[in-house]
């Protein structure tokens, strides 16, 4: 594997370092003032189990932001494969988000009805960091359907293959076969 190292570090090699590390694709939804608000956001965490926390950074600049701490409430949607053309919906500055989609009103704010998983949290602390505000959300409601997840990595969407199903285990059991 060959790396460059490049230095001072800015902002494109920056992103394009982290660009490597695979995650799932995510909205984050809240209400605030009878206002539904939504983002596409792919920094989202587990915490911890006891008791259920996750984390959520959100950009400074989103009106999403704003809405969760006024709220002090946000729903994490776990989006599923095939999902991400609303990911681009939601990643969209000043689309009608929730034109097309269906959601579920709840106590604690909009969630998305077609999403694989749903964590529904109330804010209890925050951390700024940059251009980004960590929530830490208490888990109140979780909810998980069947299906796989959107995958984002390298800048595009993509699908998870488990390992069972990989081509790189097919190939070593293809090996072993034909050698004997």
């Amino acid at each position: 594997m060959k790396h460059n190292v490049v230095q001072p570090l800015d902002q494109k090699e920056f992103r394009n370092v982290v660009g490597h590390f695979a995650s799932g694709v995510t909205i984050v939804t809240t209400e605030h003032a009878g206002t539904r608000y939504g983002a596409t956001i792919s920094a989202v965490s587990s915490l911890c189990a006891d008791p259920p926390m996750v984390l959520a950074c959100v950009n400074q600049r989103l009106g999403t932001h704003a809405a969760i701490l006024n709220s002090r409430r946000f729903t994490i949607n776990i989006l599923g494969e095939g999902q991400d053309s609303i990911a681009h919906t939601f990643a969209t500055p000043g689309a009608d988000k929730f034109r097309d989609v269906q959601v579920i009103e709840g106590p604690h704010g909009p969630r998305l009805a077609e999403a694989l998983a749903h964590l529904t949290c109330e804010v209890v602390d925050e951390v700024e960091g940059g251009t980004h505000r960590i929530f830490v959300g208490k888990v109140i409601e979780a909810q998980a359907g069947t299906g796989s997840p959107l995958s984002y990595f390298r800048g595009r969407f993509g699908s998870f293959v488990p390992f069972e199903e990989s081509s790189w285990l097919r190939a070593q059991a293809q090996n072993s076969v034909s050698h004997k």
